[in-house]
């Protein structure tokens, strides 16, 4: 197989520092670009081979293209104005079409076989070399964590890479044979996470490494996922075809019950981990690395080579965190005047390197849907002031125009910091006036009277103007007084895993029958997400602090009767933009039920007029395709290149 080779191809800087202010426990390896199988016989080879599995996170997280197929496609996100191929493909909406070559889950399969194969390699040479059972638990977590991304996406996948099941290969392999789901899950996820919750330390060897609770986390989601499968309620195929019974002789509501058990464990015996005191905590840039956080995906704009990527530019690929990019509109297209006959005008919101703004690509975006239901609540709950840029403040003296204010809406003056474009939390009393007649705002922007601030109302957000995503915007210490660097990637660390989904994945568990501990009911534990929720520190698009407690509001807003699609609507507050979407769908089964239509307007400035797309999701959508370089790669007859891809997509 072309992609699995023990000669891990890691990229010029291989090695990922795990940086924190407040730690010096750090990563600190020499980057090798080839690791060959001799090199895992020493303990140095061990170490570096770790140090690498960090580092193949970047590689998927934060890279663009795939986060685009995590969420393109669902009800959180369609494609925008500026989308190709690699976007349009994923909406399913009839503009473009999931193939084995168009498909960019590609980036997870390249990227976690490889890993598997050097996990594989260290777990096989660590007794011979002495390393600690807590340091090989590592790459048994990594080993278990690529298998269950893999087999989520793809379905059954191999075991074998060339030289038997979960050996390391040091050959390429031309042939290769797919393991069933069952297999998958039950040989190569389920006792690797078992391994590393015994062996894993509750407080993590270095910064941002493997603990004890990352592992109870994904063996409890791996637990819920197969459950799931194995119930299978709208009987969705899966491939290779194989009944849906269990090798060890359980049913979906042992694993549900497992499931609740090892989430709710992991939540009475949280090591260091615990959740941030409010929702604002958890995703702004200042407080990044903090203790919500299990694992990351992490970068440094302390050093380019520890970033392995340019701090001043990047063209979005390779090692670089480029994905907040996606959602981010062309803001700078925003236009506000010199004078009052508007002959003269300056961009008042320039590109910075800012959390609310970063560099633009207009290649995603939040469908109507999730402005208006998802995120109903725009008052208690904190949520969709943490997760999205509504107000775009004016910065144009950090550009180098040296002008007092700026004539904006309705010929009002506005000065630095003050608002010059508002996306409005609800459709206001008065009518808008989109015009542009008289103010060009020259994003087709409107007015409303005595507002100096531009304004655009949930039913009018398009493919080309629309909230970017706050939650993903770039954080640097390093601007100064001026713009900073905009077109570099983020050297932010990317979020993967969470201390607050495990309140999430023992809720799911309890309303799919586990039975429960006292006092975490699936209404007990989503209330504790809930109060957070309503807690306040900070107005994020006021720019203002606010302290304000509405947790007590939250909870008793909360259904008696918790259901799997307010779990999931949770959910998507909660995580928003971050990835998680497609797969809760694929996994609860509820794809086209929340995403089969969805609203937004078109892709021309000044389109207010929001239309309803529909999707076709078919069933063997439910899996991504295999990719296309690796079915020509192998040397297979054509029927078995047939056989090896997933059906639907030959």
């Amino acid at each position: 197989m072309k992609y699995i080779n023990i000669k891990t191809l890691l990229g010029a800087a291989a090695i990922v520092a795990l940086t924190a202010t407040s730690c010096n426990k750090l990563l600190d390896e020499q980057p090798r670009s080839i690791y060959e199988p001799g090199f895992f016989k020493t303990e140095k080879g061990i170490r570096g081979g770790i140090t690498s599995m960090y580092a193949h996170l970047r590689y998927i997280y934060g890279q663009a293209y795939y986060y685009n197929a995590t969420l393109t496609g669902t009800d959180e996100v369609t494609y925008g104005q500026s989308a190709d191929g690699n976007f349009k493909d994923m909406d399913l909406s009839g503009v473009g079409e999931i193939t084995p070559s168009s498909s960019r889950a590609d980036v997870l399969w390249g990227a976690a076989l490889s890993n598997i194969n050097t996990a594989s390699g260290i777990i096989e040479n660590a007794s011979e070399v002495g390393v600690s059972d807590a340091l090989v638990a590592e790459a048994r977590f990594f080993r278990a964590f690529d298998y269950f991304q893999l087999v989520q996406t793809f379905g059954g996948v191999p075991l074998d890479l060339g030289s038997g099941e979960l050996m390391p290969n040091d050959k390429p392999a031309r042939t290769s044979v797919r393991n069933t789901v069952p297999e998958v899950y039950t040989k190569g996820v389920f006792p690797d996470l078992i391994k590393a919750v015994n062996d894993l330390p509750m407080v993590g060897r270095v910064t941002g490494g493997a603990t004890k609770t990352l592992a109870r986390l994904y063996l409890a989601k791996a637990y819920l996922t197969y459950a799931w499968w194995l119930e299978n309620p709208n009987n969705i195929p899966t491939y290779p075809e194989t009944d849906r019974t269990d090798p060890d002789g359980h049913n979906a509501q042992w694993y549900f019950q497992q499931a609740y058990d090892i989430a709710t464990e992991a939540i009475d015996n949280p090591g260091p981990f615990g959740l941030q005191p409010t929702y604002y905590d958890v995703n702004v840039g200042s407080n990044d690395r903090n203790n919500e956080i299990l694992l990351y995906a992490d970068h440094t704009e302390a050093s380019e080579f520890y970033n392995a990527s340019s701090l001043t530019y990047a063209n979005g690929g390779g090692a670089d965190n480029f994905a907040g990019w996606m959602m981010t509109w062309n803001y700078t297209d925003i236009r506000s005047a010199l004078d009052t006959d508007w002959s003269a005008l300056i961009s008042s919101v320039q590109r910075e390197a800012d959390q609310h703004l970063g560099r633009p690509w207009t290649r995603m975006a939040p469908t109507i849907g999730v402005i208006k239901n998802t995120f109903a609540d725009k008052t208690l709950d904190s949520r969709y002031d943490g997760t999205f840029t509504t107000v775009y403040r004016a910065n144009w003296p950090k550009g180098g125009i040296n002008e007092e204010f700026v004539y904006n809406a309705n010929n009002m003056q506005v000065r630095p910091g003050e608002p010059i474009l508002t996306f409005l939390d609800e459709e206001p009393a008065a009518a808008i006036d989109y015009s542009n007649s008289k103010y060009k705002s020259n994003i087709g922007a409107g007015v409303l009277p005595g507002r100096a601030d531009f304004v655009v109302s949930p039913d009018g957000i398009s493919r080309i103007v629309y909230p970017g995503l706050w939650k993903l915007g770039p954080y640097r210490t390093d601007n100064g007084t001026g713009l900073g660097q905009p077109n570099a990637a983020s050297t932010r660390p990317f979020s993967i895993a969470k201390f607050s989904e495990l309140y999430f994945i023992a809720a799911e568990a309890a309303v799919k029958g586990a039975a429960v501990k006292g006092g975490k009911s699936a209404r007990d534990l989503i209330n504790v997400i809930r109060a957070r929720a309503g807690k306040w520190r900070w107005d994020n698009n006021g720019n203002v602090a606010k302290i304000e407690d509405n947790s007590a509001a939250m909870t008793a807003l909360t259904p008696a009767n918790i259901t799997i699609d307010y779990i999931l609507a949770e959910r998507s507050r909660e995580y928003y933009g971050e990835g998680y979407r497609w797969f809760d769908l694929v996994r609860t089964q509820k794809w086209n039920d929340l995403a089969s239509t969805y609203k937004i307007a078109g892709t021309a400035k000044g389109d207010h007029n929001a239309v309803t797309v529909n999707r076709t999701i078919l069933p063997h959508h439910y899996l991504r395709p295999i990719p296309q370089g690796q079915i020509e790669s192998m040397l297979l007859t054509p029927d078995e290149k047939e056989k090896y891809q997933n059906p639907g997509y030959n």
